[in-house]
């Protein structure tokens, strides 16, 4: 046997009309009471005791027999009269109070029926956000989220969740567009190292006079494109984990984590200028690591020959800053704008390796760490990009200015700093 289940509509009305029930029951018993105590109050006065049915039925003989007397006494007929007038004003008053009764209850009975006919018209347009809601639920999926509640009324608690619904959906249609986009680029990364695999192969294997040196050449470019794959899809899978949020949390020095990396960079003939101050942040040492040695990366990748790089570190009030800034070609400020989304190469950059993931990677660890990277072309050519990342509560204390300009060494460490 179903369970009967109520809407919170139906809900809603019971709840108004039996709430309304009880304080009508008990604004009509109320006034019955008053009612009734106003028609007693004048009883039982004179000897203070109230007469038994006995006496009441022996003064009735004893008047009916003062009036049937030939020498009445004024006396006895007087108190007659005034009992008699009593007895009929008691009839009156229990008359007047059925009455009363009466009509109360069939007036509260008519009322109680208004007002669950009132409370569920109510109940609906109060709940009328809640229908839309569950219509846009509805109407949303993975294909489109474009439908919105877009509430009118006042500006209530059901208005609130509306636009916070509406602001959900806009937040999920935008992810799942970039999804989808992000899909897209990899797909289409991931098919130029297969296409190079597949005809290298086509090539080799469709010339009968083949040598072993051919087989060779073929091994070796089939091992490139393998190695261009794997990078690629490690750095996928970075931006993949990195949805998750963090997992470790330690304090780590930008200072020092960027002194590990420029020791085992390959700079070329680049010139390094380092500025480094302790900058302490919380989070994971890897992470902050491939952050700094992307940053780096880009700057060299993305340079001219024989061209600069700076790289600093700093802690302001509550945050700590990062700054990596080259040399290179002239960048226009909407090129630096979009250079942080998956798969973005800016025109110039195209004739040199790398997948477009370097930069959105460092986006991404910044982002899981609570902070932001902005890029700001320099005037005279390059990029300059400073990730920003909230400080520890303990940050550590040290100074520390380094700066080194022989083409392709590293600045050696900090004071006091182990390698």
């Amino acid at each position: 046997m179903s369970r009967l289940r109520l809407t919170v509509r139906a809900r809603l009305t019971l709840l108004y009309t039996g709430l309304f029930a009880v304080c009508g029951a008990i604004v009509v018993a109320v006034s019955y009471t008053l009612v009734a105590g106003l028609g007693t109050s004048g009883q039982g006065q004179g000897d203070g005791r109230q007469p038994s049915a006995g006496d009441l039925v022996r003064f009735a003989a004893q008047c009916r027999s003062e009036e049937l007397s030939a020498h009445p006494a004024p006396g006895v007929l007087a108190k007659c009269a005034a009992y008699f007038q009593q007895q009929g004003a008691q009839g009156q008053r229990d008359l007047t109070l059925s009455h009363l009764l009466q009509y109360s209850l069939i007036t509260l009975a008519v009322v109680i029926a208004l007002a669950a006919i009132l409370g569920w018209i109510f109940s609906g347009r109060a709940l009328r956000p809640v229908h839309q809601i569950t219509t846009a639920a509805r109407a949303a999926s993975e294909h489109n989220l474009s439908a919105r509640v877009a509430p009118t009324g006042p500006r209530d608690e059901l208005r609130e969740l509306a636009e916070t619904f509406d602001e959900m959906l806009g937040r999920l249609q935008a992810a799942f567009e970039g999804q989808q986009r992000f899909i897209a680029n990899a797909s289409h990364e991931l098919r130029t190292p297969l296409a190079v695999m597949g005809a290298t192969v086509d090539v080799v294997l469709g010339n009968p006079g083949s040598t072993p040196g051919d087989m060779r050449g073929m091994a070796a470019d089939i091992r490139a494109a393998v190695n261009h794959a794997e990078h690629l899809i490690g750095a996928l899978l970075i931006l993949a984990r990195n949805e998750r949020g963090l997992t470790v949390r330690e304090e780590v020095d930008l200072a020092t984590a960027a002194e590990d990396v420029l020791d085992t960079a390959g700079l070329g003939d680049r010139r390094v200028h380092a500025t480094l101050e302790p900058a302490v942040i919380s989070g994971d040492p890897v992470l902050a690591e491939r952050l700094i040695a992307n940053l780096i990366d880009n700057a060299v990748r993305y340079n001219i020959a024989a061209g600069d790089i700076w790289i600093s570190t700093r802690t302001t009030a509550s945050s700590s800053q990062l700054t990596v800034a080259n040399t290179g070609p002239v960048i226009s400020p909407a090129d630096a704008g979009r250079i942080f989304q998956p798969f973005q190469r800016l025109s110039d950059r195209t004739s040199h390796d790398g997948f477009g993931l370097g930069l959105a990677i460092v986006a991404s660890i910044a982002a899981i760490h609570g902070g932001t990277v902005t890029a700001r072309p320099r005037n005279d050519g390059g990029l300059s990009v400073t990730v920003t990342i909230p400080s520890a509560e303990a940050p550590a204390q040290g100074t520390g200015i380094q700066a080194t300009e022989r083409p392709g060494v590293p600045p050696p460490g900090r004071i006091g700093a182990t390698g």
